[in-house]
Formats: C-alpha cells, structure tokens, sequence
C-alpha cells in the first residue's frame, strides 16, 4: 500500500515538473545569468523612443528573462549617463550616440539591442512667440527648449542650426524635459521652439500650437535630416560588462527584442493597456495619433544597421570637436552578436544584419 501510494505521489510530481517545463521552456533552457539584479538609467522613459523598454517592463518579459530590473526615470540621456558614472546603474537606455561621445572621453561603452531605428525628434517653432517665422536663420537670438542640455534633442537642435549657418551660441538653449515640462515652458512662452518627442509634439500639432520645421519621427524625414539611417534609443553599458556578463546582456535582448515583435502587432487597444496612464498626457486619442507616427521608427527587430554608426558618428563631429572620426572606433561602439540570437529565437521580422564589422571610421 505505502509503495502504491509512494508511486502515485511521484507520478504527481512528475506530472507537475513535466507541465511546467512546457508552460516556461526559456526558463528551463535559460543559462545561468551571471548578474539578476539589473538597475537600468532612461532618458524620458514616457518618449516612444524608450516604449520598447517599458513594455518588456509592463508584460512581465524581464522577469520571464530570470532577471529583476529596476528603472530610473531622468529628463535626458546625459543625466542618465551621469548616473551610470556616479555608480547607480548598470545599464543605459538612450540613445546610441552616446556611446561615441564616450568613448571620444576615452570611455568604451557598447550598445547591444536598438529599440529605435530613427531618433523621432522633431524641431517646431512656437506660432504664438514666432508668427512671422519663415526660415532656419530667424531663430537667431531665440529661446530653443531641448530635454536637456548633451541630449538628444540638444544635439539634434545643433545639427539643424549648423546646416543654416548658426552656431550653437547664436541661440539660447533651454532644458524643459519630454513631457509636462515640455509643455509648460512653451504654451508660457519660455521658449521660442522646442526640440522633443512624442507625444508632446502630437499634442500641440492639434492644438495648432506648433509649426514643425525639421522632422525625424519617419524613416524619409531622418534620411533627410542626416543623409542616412541614423540608430537612436538602444541598450548600452560599459563594454567590459558585456565582455564578462554576456548571458544577462543576452536576457536583456531578449526581454527587448520579446516587446519589439510584441509592438509590431499590437493595436490601439492593446497599447493603452499596457502603458501607464501617466504617459497619456490626458488624452488618449492623442498618444495613440502619435503612436502612430513614430510606429515606423521603432525598430523591428533590435538589430543596429550596419551604415547606422557612421551616420552619427559624421553628424557629430559637425558641432562636437571632441569627435574625430578617425579617432573613433565603431566596432567598440555596438554589437549585434546578442540581437542575431535574440531575432531567431523570438522570429522577429526585419532583415539580417551581419555581425559589427572590425574597422575604423574613415575620417
């Protein structure tokens, strides 16, 4: 009797092992992580340029990862990166250039998983402080609002000033944030035009508060802007942490690569579920509409295009003299090594990229 019962309690716990290997087969299959417990640094979470990582947050993907991740929220990628430097992170969300403007400080960080393909900024100039705009050359002496001074926007705000003949002192640059702040200063009147994302951008295009003047939120828009692809929003960290954590970097891609192929389906409906309502600014209708917009730019498949690096490694060296292209070294920069793996297993659309090339910037 003891024996038939023994028999059938370890038929049950076979049972039950058997059902969850099959209900979490990544978690049987995962290698072991040399690091769980992972502190992430974003510039402007609430942007659509970092939605891929809210996602993987929102849905649980991290977790499914054997990982714990927590998120810090700045204004911009530049204090984002002051976080990582003063040791309270240990990975960054934000833009891929960062790491060139890095390693310009003898500072090697590389970025393993794109969550943006195009930077979806956009510059527009404030019809109520502007009424009589009518080129580039007439910000001169104006109030620009960027999320931060060394972000994204800020740099973007220069390349366009650079194009026109204007200097980065010919105008005034203010930091106000991506959302609430954003707004605010212009509807105030703080700033003159105001360098940002969505859906802060959406929001006053409908109030016909803005006039848009310099585009990235699309593919045709970023190629005009920079004369080709230019890799935004991305995962980077210090190039010796993924050297020696190369199973959670390998989580962390997945976990992101997981909410891209989640996002390239999703529809309205299923986005304002997932995203906190914080970032709705009130008006659902609006978030989605700049949803919308920027779906194009968000990467399908987390692979950094192999002419992407170049492109903004050029674009810097316009307006940052600490850039010298023939000092950079883009191999060190970013990998897709992570992202290759990552595509197949979750079978995530977009064409394959080959591996970062070993070579030096042209100058």
């Amino acid at each position: 009797m003891n024996n038939i019962q023994f028999s059938r309690r370890t038929v049950a716990a076979v049972a039950t092992w058997a059902a969850a290997s099959v209900a979490a087969p990544a978690l049987w299959a995962q290698p072991r992580l040399e690091k769980t417990k992972i502190a992430i640094a974003v510039g402007g979470k609430a942007a659509f340029d970092n939605l891929p990582l809210t996602i993987a947050e929102q849905l649980g993907y991290f977790k499914a990862e054997g990982l714990d991740v927590d998120i810090t929220d700045f204004a911009a990628g530049s204090q984002a990166v002051a976080a990582f430097e003063s040791g309270l992170v240990d990975v960054v969300s934000d833009a891929y250039e960062h790491t060139i403007t890095l390693q310009s400080k003898g500072q090697n960080f590389q970025a393993f998983v794109l969550q943006g393909r195009a930077p979806a900024i956009a510059i527009g100039i404030s019809v109520k402080t502007m009424p009589n705009y009518k080129t580039i050359a007439d910000l001169k002496g104006k109030k620009i609002g960027v999320s931060a001074l060394d972000s994204s926007t800020h740099r973007v705000a220069q390349l366009i000033l650079s194009r026109a003949g204007l200097k980065a002192d010919d105008v005034s640059f203010v930091g106000v944030g991506t959302a609430a702040g954003a707004l605010t200063a212009f509807r105030a009147g703080q700033i003159d035009a105001l360098s940002t994302v969505d859906p802060v951008l959406t929001l006053l295009e409908r109030k016909g508060e803005i006039r848009i003047i310099a585009d990235t939120r699309t593919l045709k828009g970023t190629a005009e802007v920079f004369g080709g692809v230019m890799p935004a929003a991305c995962l980077y960290a210090p190039l010796d942490f993924v050297k020696k954590s190369p199973n959670t970097v390998q989580a962390l891609t997945n976990a992101i690569v997981h909410s891209l192929k989640w996002l390239q389906t999703a529809g309205p409906s299923d986005i304002i579920k997932v995203v906190p309502e914080a970032y709705l600014l009130r008006d659902r209708a609006v978030y989605l509409a700049a949803f919308n917009k920027v779906r194009e730019a968000i990467s399908p498949d987390g692979l950094i295009p192999e002419e992407g690096p170049q492109t903004v490694a050029r674009a810097l060296a316009r307006f940052d003299p600490a850039v010298k292209l023939n000092h950079i070294d883009l191999a060190k920069t970013y990998t897709n090594a992570f992202a290759i793996k990552a595509k197949a297993r979750f079978n995530a659309a977009g064409p394959v990229t080959r591996p970062t090339p070993e070579l030096m910037i042209d100058a």
